[in-house]
């Protein structure tokens, strides 16, 4: 046998996969081929949505299913043995295991970054492979689990029996948990972006340690009653009867797994605290859901719950662990075990990348000051300063933006689809109701065919919160539309959400991420591959910040006194110290007014509220918080564009910009391109190289001209050269006579070919498919056209010179 001539897939079937099993490893349980890590970035240009290539090891070696060892990756024989090393060492680093190893079916070379080899890089023989056994030894020694006897670190994950396994990084997460609860680690932290399946993570965990009998009574806290009903019928479901909600004011102690909200096992006092009839040691692990919204203050009623169960092992989840000078999700919990970062799932193609549509209003830019003795609408004087966009819709309304505002949401929706699942954040309450009018007005058809095309959701509305559920159901058409403030910042799993609108001032990194994740999850069922944000309030300067998708740093220093915050710091509503001067400034005149007001200001924080409590008193325009203005014209100052990038950052450029650059990152010079297009054999597969890169061919020709090949709308895009269409190149070869050297049956093939490539755009000539179009097929079959050639090879030789004579410059 020629080991040359193989595939690369006869060398894993004939020698990879026979070496494996000689050396002890079980392929049904033990090994799994072409494994794929991601789904392939989601690249979006316009209105164009492609993915980029994915990511898939040849084999993945477990010791059990989802406990990974080491990753295979095998070339054809006409590679060395070590050719797929690097690729294997990217791959064993996703996966999180130390043994990389690559083989071309005459041996492998093995990659071991364990420490328990002599060399790091060794040749082995084919029979040389090591065991399951020997590689899960040293795996444990290099995670130094030598010594520890847990069960868990062995116990199978739940498989439901349609096949469904944990994604790598869920895995890598699951892994990491159980290993550092064998360990001993009784305080952890997970950082999983919004949408990656933080709770689907959880359940996996509890399941193995519960079915391990490592932990063997839980409770699962959230802060929202959506959150435990979404999680106890969805991911928790296998529970069955050993799970139960805790709703009531007795705590039954006949159950395993218990899961609730904070506020139905708190109260007012000590002796209303529901936790308490439990016994401190009567939980052996808790899991608190979004963390970062209560355990991490020491003074948060969330603390209280988990300082009087300290014995148990207790893990923190959160996509946005909060670290300020008052308030460290870290220091509680310790540093995350595992971290999966917005950054990291768009790029492996798990969530959905963004588009931004940045709109800048006049007013907001340059500010508005009241003309001498301007009164609003009900008469109340105007005090005389300039108003900027930090005041809008704070202590002051311009009726005439919130309507601009309204009629711009609407206008892009019209423009894409009016039915798109659309979140508006408003400042508060009182904004959010008053949105929630002018897109009703803007929308007269959609509104009269059914009245919850626009819902106001926030937690005062009863009508609204009763929507929810149906908002969030990709098959349920309405709400289509909806206003928001808080209620809908964190743990609402709006799948089909294709458009967020941010007409609310954001400081808070925390918020922001929690904000932008509600569009991140990927419903392809629904179209859903990517969303807009429309940004109102420049908003989303903070994709620019560092701190955006970075590591949290832990700036937490507890005064020795115990005292969190002096009596004249001020703090924002996410519990951040306010030290900007003007920012400072503005939050104690506010402080003043709602003070004199007789309201309570957000400053000290709540979940849902409008900046000061109560509404407008119209019997005492003196007392009033908020000025309304509606003569005041608004008007839209700039608009653009901008995409997520390859870099993680926003940028703001052409779609023919754009394929220059991305051309031009893989091939530098026209000369490069060019000898990579003389010497392939398949001229496609670098076109589909570039496709997935997000080289918009289709596009691009609707702006240069639809009679041009791909090869010249690179050639004229990325290196300015003038392209010639298919016609002309046709005629070239044509003119050029070099048919006459094949016989009149071959020559009909080629004059076929040539006009299908000039008038139908057919690009795959060496493609042997196109064989079977007319008028080709007309011709007769593949197998008696390719013999007008002698042989196969022959006839490619022919196809090969063909496409040199058509894209010779």
């Amino acid at each position: 046998m020629d080991k040359r001539g193989l595939s690369e897939r006869d060398i894993c079937t004939k020698f990879i996969t026979p070496a494996l099993e000689r050396a002890g490893w079980d392929v049904h349980t033990q090994l799994r081929e072409e494994v794929n890590l991601t789904d392939g970035r989601i690249i979006v240009r316009g209105k164009l949505v492609t993915r980029g290539k994915n990511k898939r090891a040849d084999y993945v070696l477990y010791w059990k299913p989802g406990i990974p060892l080491a990753v295979v990756e095998a070339k054809d024989n006409t590679h060395p043995i070590s050719a797929g090393i690097q690729q294997a060492l990217e791959y064993a680093d996703m996966l999180n295991v130390p043994f990389a190893i690559s083989s071309n079916g005459d041996g492998f070379v093995l990659h071991d970054r364990s420490g328990q080899a002599a060399k790091m890089e060794t040749s082995l023989a084919l029979d040389e492979f090591p065991s399951p056994d020997e590689l899960w030894l040293r795996y444990r020694r290099w995670k130094g689990l030598e010594t520890v006897d847990a069960p868990a670190l062995t116990q199978d994950y739940y498989s439901d029996g349609s096949g469904k396994s944990p994604r790598y990084y869920q895995m890598n997460a699951i892994n990491r948990v159980i290993e550092a609860v064998a360990s001993g680690q009784d305080r952890l932290l997970l950082v999983m972006a919004t949408g990656t399946g933080k709770t689907y993570t959880a359940f996996q965990i509890i399941w193995r340690l519960w079915k391990s009998g490592t932990k063997k009574r839980i409770l699962f806290l959230a802060d929202r009653n959506i959150l435990v009903d979404q999680t106890r019928t969805n991911d928790f479901k296998p529970f069955g009867g050993s799970m139960t909600k805790i709703t009531n004011a007795k705590a039954d102690p006949s159950f395993e797994i218990y899961l609730a909200i904070y506020q139905a096992i708190t109260g007012n006092d000590i002796k209303e605290d529901l936790f308490r009839q439990f016994s401190p040691t009567f939980f052996d692990l808790i899991i608190v859901d979004e963390c970062h919204r209560g355990s991490a203050k020491d003074d948060s009623a969330w603390r209280d719950v988990l300082t009087y169960f300290s014995a148990a092992t207790q893990l923190g989840l959160t996509a946005t662990p909060k670290e300020t000078t008052s308030i460290s999700t870290s220091n509680y919990f310790g540093e995350p075990v595992y971290t999966y970062s917005l950054r990291q799932g768009i790029d492996d193609g798990y969530l959905a990348p963004y588009k931004v549509v940045r709109v800048d209003l006049d007013k907001d830019l340059t500010g508005w000051r009241p003309e001498v003795g301007k009164t609003d609408k009900f008469g109340e004087e105007i005090a005389d300063r300039v108003y900027n966009q930090r005041d809008f819709d704070r202590n002051i309304v311009l009726e005439k933006r919130t309507e601009l505002v309204a009629k711009k949401v609407t206008q892009f929706l019209r423009e894409t689809n009016p039915m798109d699942k659309t979140i508006v954040f408003c400042e508060d309450i009182d904004h959010a109701a008053r949105m929630r009018q002018e897109l009703v007005n803007a929308n007269p058809t959609h509104c009269a065919k059914n009245k919850k095309y626009v819902m106001q959701i926030t937690g005062d509305n009863e009508e609204g919160k009763a929507e929810l559920d149906n908002f969030i159901m990709p098959e349920s058409l309405y709400p289509v539309i909806a206003t928001t403030s808080k209620l809908m910042t964190t743990g609402v799993d709006a799948k089909t959400c294709k458009v967020i609108v941010l007409d609310q001032t954001i400081k808070s990194m925390t918020e922001f991420k929690q904000i932008i994740g509600r569009g991140t999850r990927v419903e392809e069922d629904y179209g859903k591959l990517y969303f807009t944000i429309i940004d109102f309030r420049k908003a989303t300067e903070l994709f620019a910040d560092p701190d955006f998708d970075g590591d949290p740093v832990v700036v937490y220093q507890p005064p020795v006194d115990g005292t969190l915050a002096p009596p004249d710091e001020v703090r924002d509503a996410d519990g951040n110290l306010i030290t900007d001067p003007e920012l400072l400034a503005q939050a104690l005149a506010e402080r003043e007014a709602a003070q004199a007001a007789g309201a309570q200001t957000a400053l000290a924080g709540s979940s849902d509220a409008s900046t000061y409590t109560g509404e407008l008193n119209r019997d005492t325009p003196a007392r009033r918080v908020r000025y309304i203005i509606n003569d005041v014209e608004v008007s839209i100052a700039a608009e653009r564009v901008q995409y997520y990038g390859n870099d993680g950052r926003l940028i703001t450029e052409s779609l023919r910009d754009y394929s220059k650059k991305t051309i031009r990152m893989r091939y530098a010079s026209l000369d490069s391109f060019l000898k990579t297009w003389t010497a392939s054999d398949r001229k496609q597969a670098i076109i589909d190289e570039l496709r997935e890169q997000g080289v918009f061919f289709d596009e691009i020709a609707d702006q240069v001209g639809k009679d041009y090949a791909p090869f010249d709308l690179v050639c004229h895009v990325a290196f300015d050269q003038p392209p010639l269409t298919r016609r002309e190149r046709a005629n070239n070869v044509r003119k050029r006579n070099y048919f006459t050297k094949y016989g009149d049956a071959a020559r009909a093939v080629l004059e076929a070919l040539l006009t299908k490539f000039a008038n139908e755009n057919m690009d795959e000539l060496d493609n042997m498919a196109v064989l079977k179009i007319n008028p080709l097929a007309a011709m007769g079959t593949p197998v008696e056209l390719v013999k007008r050639f002698g042989t196969k090879a022959q006839y490619l030789e022919a196809i090969a010179e063909l496409q040199l004579q058509l894209f010779t410059a």
